[in-house]
């Protein structure tokens, strides 16, 4: 038995590590993005930020994007209030005695009471109807925008002509085991997302910084289809416009259009997020990230069961080492370039560390992900 379990592993660790070096070969081969200093800035922008008691982030983030190096005349930003029970929309309101371009939206207004499961997606369309801008920008409001931000975007629309553009999100570096692993697991993803967007692979983003043109968005209809499920309002999306739109999508490699946003507070929240973020993995029409998906998936529980048989099969913790070793060595060698970029490479001395813990969250959160219910904002979605 143990036999056929070391044989299904080792197969799934080698096919894992050879996908690995691909990512990495994709990730290198991006070009760094470099606006022309001589082109002037000629792209309008609605920036849509849903916000749902965040009292605490959404001054922050707003003013990031109030004091960008870009003419006023050409963004305005739209703050969709998802029910706050707190000071957000209050703040929202002082900001904008001295910003014009500046819009709040009250969602509760909107659906007057009806029951919806995918809160979010309805918050962006109602802003983007009423938007001005030809160009969408979804950020969110725990997120801040370096000053050059809109620059790099409209120099990258401009130059590459895209309906899509995905672009990077980072951590704020934290100082605690579980921040560094958020950390280290988001340099990860948005490794992976960089080459796979620029080798066009496979559409992945984050609805943290990613934009589209508004025409887009309503000749795939809007979110429709992809309504009924809670997260996803960025890849599911990005995945519409992929097939109406193939070879038009960009990812925006450039460490002036990185937007930092702060890790979980405690491991509750953590999961939370993630099991939202799998959640959405049902509604994938691209079949080579649900390929992908399910090899990371089952290798993680293949290594967690040889870990638990590890305790009754003499030399099974061996041959478990051996794997691990492997799979963290290939890891790093994706690992060291992204967290370059992202100016976070003293976190990969962190990596071994992580392992273990990675390889039974990676199993949780998958598993409750897809059969299970969680909680975001206050509210039990599915």
């Amino acid at each position: 038995m143990f036999h056929a379990l070391l044989i299904i592993t080792v197969a799934l660790t080698m096919l894992y590590c050879l996908l690995i070096l691909l990512y990495r070969r994709w990730f290198l081969e991006i070009i760094p993005f470099v606006a022309p200093e001589e082109q002037d800035p000629i792209t309008s922008f609605s920036i849509i930020i849903p916000a749902r008691n965040e009292a605490n982030n959404i001054s922050d983030c707003v003013l990031s994007i109030l004091n960008q190096n870009y003419p006023k005349e050409l963004f305005e930003i739209i703050v969709i209030d998802d029910h706050s029970t707190d000071e957000t929309a209050a703040i929202i309101k002082s900001l904008q005695s001295t910003n014009s371009n500046l819009h709040l939206i009250s969602l509760e207004a909107h659906l007057k009471d009806a029951p919806l499961n995918a809160y979010k997606k309805k918050a962006i369309e109602i802003a983007i109807a009423q938007s001005m801008g030809d160009w969408i920008i979804t950020t969110d409001a725990d997120c801040i925008a370096k000053r050059e931000w809109l620059v790099q975007y409209d120099a990258f629309i401009q130059h590459q002509k895209p309906v899509f553009v995905a672009a990077p999100v980072m951590f704020f570096r934290g100082n605690n085991f579980l921040a560094i692993f958020q950390l280290l697991d988001f340099i990860s993803l948005q490794g992976i997302t960089a080459a796979s967007v620029n080798a066009g692979t496979h559409a992945m983003c984050n609805g943290a910084n990613l934009a589209y043109q508004k025409a887009a968005f309503y000749e795939v209809g809007q979110f429709r289809g992809i309504d009924n499920i809670a997260s996803g309002d960025d890849m599911l999306l990005m995945q519409k416009i992929k097939v109406r739109y193939p070879g038009k999508l960009g990812y925006l490699f450039n460490q002036k259009a990185i937007i930092e946003t702060a890790v979980m507070p405690d491991w509750k929240s953590f999961l939370n997020q993630r099991i939202r973020w799998a959640s959405k993995a049902s509604g994938y029409k691209d079949r080579t990230i649900f390929w992908v998906l399910l090899l990371v998936y089952l290798l993680n529980f293949f290594l967690l069961v040889m870990g638990i048989t590890g305790f009754f099969v003499e030399e099974g913790w061996y041959h478990l080492l051996i794997l691990l070793l492997l799979k963290t060595i290939v890891e790093i060698s994706f690992m060291y370039p992204v967290s370059k970029f992202f100016g976070h490479v003293w976190a990969i001395g962190w990596f071994p560390i992580m392992q273990p813990f990675h390889i039974l969250y990676t199993v949780l959160a998958g598993w409750l992900g897809k059969f299970g219910s969680y909680q975001w904002k206050g509210r039990k979605l599915q």
